[in-house]
């Protein structure tokens, strides 16, 4: 029989710190678990002293998992303490609830803290305590670090399977040629991340047309489609993730060119979470790229308010844009970087 060993922590949040543990421990037994302390109360307090979004067990859990898929002696648990605070955790009950979910007998306990020698000692008698890079020289972070100076001053001690949790969602909206497609691109090129295009563009590409071709079958799909493809962007963005159109845009547009609404389609904008939504107004050049068809100037305005209208119903709060393309461009980035520097302030850092 193999030796058994376990590592825990509450992974709140997980970082390279954590992960170059979990990996060295991985390599010093046949066998490791990787036991995640959660408590609703003390974790919910610890994330609202930090101005961070709270971070479910659930999440965390899928975190570990997802790291430790390849590794193929490591299990991941969970196990509930009930703490209010690090200070109340009782460790001889947490103790008793590891031994009982690992089911064998534990032969080492990895920590990066030789403060723990003795409780380790009084509680695992019969296995060693090992630690992993107490000096914190390997990986210069620890979670305590993170959630008080902000996820994004230590973005590169993010794992990637965590960046996508706290990745901040911009979305452009707005009605024909109004230069939403081009803001997203600029954008995204300014904060060195990823966009997600207009997937019913790309639709409307692939049928050679919108105004009449496109059939009421296809904004369902449109909306699908966009949804997956935003998933797909988030696990590459960098901080910020920029994002051309969403369900309500798609809504407008299916009843502009077909006559018909679709529930389903309130249904995605009513779950769907963005952190800035830029409104952009149609007051530049109408441009006729064979995709567009309602160029007149007052029908430009009148699907504007239409599309206002629909977002105003569903409480949205959003920013417009309007002026040239470098007032607009210039107005976007002051408000993404203030989204940016409200997140880092509430965890208690300013930005230089």
């Amino acid at each position: 029989m193999g030796s058994v060993g376990f590592i825990g922590g509450k992974f709140l949040p997980l970082h390279q710190g954590h992960v170059y543990a979990i990996t060295q421990a991985a390599c010093r037994c046949d066998e490791l678990y990787v036991v995640l302390s959660h408590s609703p109360t003390r974790d919910q307090k610890l994330c609202e002293e930090a101005g961070i979004k709270p971070i479910p067990y659930e999440v965390r859990l899928r975190w570990l998992s997802t790291l430790a898929k390849d590794m193929e002696n490591v299990r991941v648990l969970a196990v509930e303490d009930r703490a209010d605070s690090d200070e109340s955790y009782d460790w001889e009950a947490g103790a008793a609830d590891i031994k009982r979910k690992i089911g064998k007998k534990i032969d080492l306990v990895f920590s990066s803290e030789s403060g723990y020698d003795p409780i380790f000692r009084r509680l695992y008698p019969e296995a060693e305590h090992i630690i992993l890079d107490e000096s914190r020289s390997q990986v210069p972070i620890s979670a305590t670090q993170i959630r008080s100076e902000g996820i994004y001053a230590h973005w590169q001690h993010i794992p990637t399977v965590v960046q996508p949790y706290f990745v901040k969602k911009v979305v452009v909206v707005g009605t024909e040629s109004c230069g939403k497609s081009t803001m997203t691109r600029y954008l995204a090129k300014m904060y060195n991340t990823v966009f997600v295009e207009e997937y019913g563009r790309t639709i409307c590409e692939e049928v050679g047309g919108c105004d009449t071709i496109l059939t009421p079958e296809y904004f369902p799909h449109i909306a699908y489609g966009h949804k997956m493809k935003e998933y797909e962007a988030l696990q590459k963005a960098n901080k910020l993730l920029f994002i051309d159109t969403e369900a309500i845009v798609t809504q407008f547009y299916s009843e502009l060119y077909t006559g018909q609404t679709f529930p389903v389609l309130d249904q995605i904008a009513e779950v769907q979470a963005y952190d800035l939504w830029l409104f952009m107004e149609p007051d530049v050049a109408w441009v006729d790229d064979g995709l567009r068809v309602h160029g007149e100037e007052q029908v430009r305005w009148n699907n504007h308010e239409k599309l206002r209208q629909m977002l105003d119903e569903r409480g949205i709060t959003y920013v417009t844009l309007r002026g040239n393309y470098a007032e607009r461009l210039q107005g976007a980035m002051q408000h993404v970087d203030q989204l940016l520097k409200t997140t880092s302030q509430r965890a208690g850092i300013g930005l230089d």
